[in-house]
């Protein structure tokens, strides 16, 4: 007996700032799902704040503990919000992918700067020089290519969002 098994994981990603985890818990209200904050998994791993994981060892060694994290990571009907670095890894979306529809948070860049105002301290991982527009760039085609739907989280509530997004998702579950 061969069933298709319906993902039962809502997988949020997208640029820092765009509501994962604000949006993430508000929609596992509304789904009557679990939430699960993947940067919270990893400050829970380590032992100590992402900036922190940043600061002592460097962008290199988070990025590798992140995608083992994200790579291992299995949920069942939960709402999962990732850090902004987790369409980076194939390996670790090709996990989530598994038992998740993933949805990607759009905001414009002149979203995310107004809305990023503790970029010293979040824990993104910047390389040298790099700046927020050149994060945006090179990340953009990464959520594009993983996502299975995209929603606009600009311009609207927390609560709005959510709600646009539980809809949506019904497409995938019936």
């Amino acid at each position: 007996m061969n069933q298709k098994k319906e993902k039962s994981n809502i997988v949020l990603i997208g640029m820092p700032a765009s509501g994962k985890s604000t949006i993430g818990v508000v929609l596992a209200k509304i789904t009557g799902k679990d939430f699960a904050d993947t940067d919270i998994t990893i400050q829970h791993v380590e032992g100590r704040p992402l900036q922190q994981i940043i600061d002592e060892d460097g962008n290199d060694y988070f990025k590798k503990v992140e995608e083992e994290i994200l790579a291992g990571f299995d949920a069942e009907n939960c709402v999962i919000a990732t850090g902004g670095s987790a369409a980076y890894y194939d390996r670790a979306m090709e996990n989530l992918k598994k038992n998740g529809i993933v949805v990607y948070l759009k905001v414009s860049l002149s979203g995310i700067r107004s809305r990023l105002n503790n970029l010293e301290t979040r824990g993104v991982t910047l390389k040298p020089g790099q700046t927020i527009a050149d994060l945006y760039e090179e990340r953009i085609p990464f959520y594009e290519k993983h996502c299975d739907l995209a929603v606009e989280a600009e311009g609207r509530d927390i609560w709005e969002t959510a709600e646009i997004i539980a809809e949506k998702i019904r497409v995938f579950t019936i």
